[in-house]
């Protein structure tokens, strides 16, 4: 367990994990040792100078206050290095997740990461907070107890320590026995999370379908399944539990049979049976509470392993000695790339020189989108290179391959901030001057000033508060007071009413000015100005050329353009 939530956390936090670990079990040896105390007390106080018994007594006091000091250390460090643990986890599962490529978050993957960062990493990390202290006082106190017992009489001591291997047994199979059910219940667990967030997402598709009074059947069997899971996953811990139980139970009776033989044989003392029965009487508390504790501490073992799998994915090489771009040209060198078990690029060659404006077109499924995610370097490439400015993208050191880009999709995601704060995500640093410049260039002022709070006007989660076009003129917004010397547009405008539409398009004219542009579109009006268009078909270039040229050459472009003026045709 502490070696997994090592691996989890890093080294940085084995000193401060040790150290908490330590004062545990200190605090749970003195208090095994306390009780060897009452071994000199009931002899006194059962002889015939019972006043005797003060100075054991007082002893006995003394060692249960270092026992209480002592455990509230523990205690306490064990809550302050929770929370640092906590924190770390978050901070490094989210650095991680911000360099896994975009691949990597499949639909499968939405639940799976919600409940991990969610309930699994509070579970993962209550074990130090909350459950290690415990822990160590059931493992280690009765262990104590026992050696204590053994100083006092070696049978009964026997006796006593017959338990340990019995109960670490028990442990190991009730492990064994409940850990594919614990992963069974895991794993519908993050299905039905998934399932919950499907559903909350599909609610437009349902109301829509007349089905906003029925039941979601998904989400009901995933919901079922959690439900049959957790009884399996209980029904397998009560072999164990019972089988604790029963261990303890028999050893505490054998402990008491062969210590009443012994007395009444005369081998031992009154005072040593009565403490000896004291003793096992105490071991016998932590011991069954193992089996509640070990459900528990298996549970955030699994929540561990599941974090431990995701931190070792492995992201996105970085370059040891990154390399800058020497302008501002794209190219795509031979460039194969497979995904999902398909080939979506086969020897793709493509470039565009520094401020030139390329547009892309095609079917759906052609990879169009594709190819700005690998300029992007939001995956690698199979073989061949993509290049910006002369130089791989993958020798090029993240955040300065990021500051070269200005991204703006057709599905605009706005953090739940106000207006102002999902603009300067552009550039934080900018001044109030310059964030109001790149609102007016992209026409997002006529929004700020219709709204009652303006700036300050909260855009909600996803930016739902906002139309479409207006989350677009914020996007626009943020990527122009980037200031970035490559655009990169995707599907900008194939969503918007006409109004939306010219405002949105006159922002984005403004965006292209003077850069190194790669837009997708669906609507072959706003590539007809490009330098140069390329269809793409199945991932290869189909045709190549200005939109004068492919017109005449009567080629897939041109049926393109035609089917896009058939409806104004019609009208």
């Amino acid at each position: 367990m502490i070696r997994v939530l090592l691996s989890v956390l890093g080294h940085r936090y084995s000193r401060p994990l040790r150290r908490t670990l330590a004062l545990m079990t200190a605090a749970a040896v003195v208090e095994g040792l306390s009780y060897a105390l009452l071994v000199p007390v009931l002899r006194e106080l059962l002889g015939d100078t019972p006043e005797d018994a003060w100075p054991w007594l007082g002893a006995f006091g003394a060692a249960v206050a270092a026992f209480a000091v002592l455990r509230y250390l523990g205690d306490l460090s064990g809550f302050r290095v929770g929370t640092a643990l906590l924190r770390g986890v978050y901070h490094r599962l989210g650095d991680h997740l911000a360099r896994l490529p975009i691949g990597w978050f499949g639909p499968a993957r939405v639940g799976e990461v919600s409940a991990l960062a969610g309930q699994g990493v509070l579970q993962a990390m209550s074990v130090i907070a909350h459950l290690l202290a415990p822990f160590v006082s059931a493992a280690v106190t009765p262990l104590t107890i026992v050696a204590v017992i053994l100083a006092c009489d070696w049978r009964l001591g026997l006796v006593a320590l017959a338990a340990v291997p019995l109960v670490a047994v028990i442990q190991v199979l009730t492990a064994r026995a409940t850990a594919a059910e614990d992963a069974e219940r895991a794993a519908r667990d993050r299905e039905a999370t998934g399932r919950v967030v499907e559903y909350l997402r599909a609610q437009p598709v349902l109301r829509a379908g007349g089905r906003t009074t029925e039941r979601f059947g998904l989400l009901d069997d995933a919901l079922r399944q959690v439900r049959r899971a957790a009884r399996r996953s209980t029904l397998s811990t009560l072999p164990g539990a019972l089988g604790l139980t029963l261990t303890v139970q028999a050893v505490f009776t054998a402990v008491l049979a062969l210590g009443a033989y012994l007395a009444l044989d005369g081998d031992v003392g009154a005072a040593e049976l009565l403490t000896v029965l004291v003793l096992a009487a105490r071991c016998a508390d932590p011991l069954l509470s193992l089996a509640e504790l070990g459900g528990k501490l298996r549970g955030a073992r699994g929540e561990l392993a599941r974090l431990d799998a995701v931190l070792r994915t492995e992201p996105l090489p970085q370059a040891a000695r990154p390399v800058r771009p020497a302008g501002h040209g794209v190219e795509f060198a031979s460039v194969t790339f497979r995904r999902g078990g398909r080939t979506v690029f086969d020897g793709l060659s493509l470039s565009v020189p520094q401020g030139q404006r390329l547009a892309v077109v095609g079917p759906s499924g052609a990879g169009k989108t594709t190819l700005l995610h690998l300029l992007a370097r939001f995956h690698d490439v199979d073989g061949g290179a993509v290049r910006v400015g002369g130089a791989d993208v993958r020798e090029i050191g993240t955040p300065e391959l990021m500051a070269h880009f200005a991204i703006v999709f057709q599905d605009v995601y706005l953090f739940d901030g106000t207006i102002e704060e999902n603009v300067r995500l552009g550039r934080p640093g900018a001044t109030g001057a310059e964030v109001r410049a790149a609102a007016a260039a992209a026409r997002l002022d006529e929004v700020v000033e219709r709204l009652p709070e303006g700036w300050a006007t909260r855009v909600g989660e996803g930016g739902a508060r906002l139309s479409g076009g207006e989350r677009q003129r914020v996007s626009i917004a943020r990527a122009l007071l980037k200031d970035a010397p490559i655009v990169l547009l995707d599907e900008v405008t194939s969503a918007l009413d006409p109004v939306g539409e010219a405002a949105v398009h006159a922002g984005v004219e403004r965006l292209m000015a003077g850069r190194t542009v790669v837009m997708v579109a669906h609507r072959m009006r706003t590539v007809q100005h490009a330098d140069r268009i390329v269809f793409l078909d199945s991932g290869r270039v189909v045709e190549d050329g200005t939109h004068q040229e492919l017109l005449r050459r009567g080629g897939r472009y041109a049926d393109f353009w035609d089917l896009s003026l058939a409806p104004s045709a019609d009208g």
